[in-house]
């Protein structure tokens, strides 16, 4: 198991967070995804996943097509 930790802006509701863990979570090989709010409006995502079955840009991929950007 691989874990990636990558910045998420523009989260501001915890609907937003909910639905990022959400849409990571159903991924192939994601055994865990979980948001931590470090500020307002940002906050990093923590990701445990299978590199052989999902790469770090598909989960990026993911975040972004739930509305927010990734750095």
């Amino acid at each position: 198991m691989e874990t990636a930790n990558f910045k998420v802006k523009g989260i501001t509701s915890p609907q937003a967070k909910s639905s990022i863990e959400s849409a990571l979570n159903k991924l192939e090989g994601v055994s865990q995804a979980k948001f931590n709010l470090k500020q307002e409006r940002q906050g990093q995502v923590n990701v445990k996943f299978d590199k052989q079955k999902t790469k770090l840009k598909d989960l990026k991929t993911e975040v972004r097509a739930t509305g927010y950007e990734v750095s």
